[in-house]
């Protein structure tokens, strides 16, 4: 997900698929290549929550953790992201008309409001 490091993008995944969970619970769920420790997953989850990513409830000694936004709203801040940071938003947004598929057009088409036709001429 853009804006997040591996480990972050791979501890939302996480979230994203079951939530609430604490730091041991999403230890035990990730799947990487090495074992991580107790405490980078905290590390992680606290960048997270500092960034806004999650959102965090104390529950007796340890806080237990829930993604902030949706996966779909998470892409959706990461295009705006793009296009904010692309110099020429509007050339980015028709090449990525002109790459879309009919499923694609058909559903951005039905989502955009529609301009109320003047009756003035």
């Amino acid at each position: 997900m853009h804006g997040l490091g591996e480990l972050e993008a791979a501890v939302m995944d996480v979230l994203w698929h079951e939530q609430p969970l604490k730091v041991r619970d999403v230890l035990e769920r990730l799947e990487t290549p090495r074992k991580l420790a107790y405490t980078t997953v905290m590390t992680v989850l606290d960048n997270l929550h500092r960034k806004g990513w999650v959102t965090r409830e104390l529950e007796g000694k340890a806080y237990s953790y829930e993604p902030a936004m949706s996966r779909e709203e998470a892409a959706a801040r990461a295009l705006r992201d793009v296009l904010a940071s692309s110099g020429d938003p509007e050339a980015v947004l028709m090449h990525f008309a002109k790459s879309a598929s009919p499923r694609e057009s058909e559903l951005l088409r039905r989502s955009l409001p529609r301009k109320k036709r003047s009756s003035t001429p």
